[in-house]
């Protein structure tokens, strides 16, 4: 089945792109992978913020992570022109704006792991870490940053 296909039938909106917020661009080719840059979290209200174990919950970082993937998803639809074209995500690479000694980052990763799994099947099983942070740009709750092979 089609990965477009997939995203249109589970009625999962891509978000806009932003423009890169220094010096690097989205997405860079090498060869047959793709490494894109981290995204922060964000909604139609802007940046997520907050720090998971303070003001937000395990819950609310893995929406936020959720979230992070469907604008991966929108990074590599642009850069590539189709999600058809990727043939395995290969790593994700997760952090976690949390408290001190948080012991639970993977659970909120998990929200960006188990939307590519959603998508992409087999495909979408990928290396990963997930690593708690005290601070992500803009106080973002979750950043991620992931390579996928096409």
């Amino acid at each position: 089945m089609s990965f477009e296909k997939v995203v249109s039938d589970r009625g999962l909106v891509l978000p806009a792109t932003s423009s890169a917020g220094g010096n690097y661009i989205p997405a860079k080719t090498v060869g047959s992978l793709v490494y894109l840059s981290g995204v922060i979290s964000k909604d139609e209200n802007g940046v997520i913020t907050g720090t998971v174990g303070a003001d937000k919950t395990v819950e609310d970082g893995y929406a936020a992570a959720r979230g992070c993937a469907l604008a991966q998803l929108a990074v590599l639809k642009k850069h590539l022109g189709s999600l058809d074209l990727i043939k395995q995500v290969v790593s994700v690479n997760g952090y976690v704006n949390a408290v001190n000694g948080f012991p639970d980052p993977p659970k909120v990763i998990n929200g960006f792991s188990d939307l590519l799994e959603e998508v992409f099947g087999e495909s979408g099983k990928h290396v990963r870490a997930a690593i708690g942070v005290n601070s992500l740009p803009r106080n973002a709750l979750v950043e991620v940053q992931m390579v996928v092979a096409i």
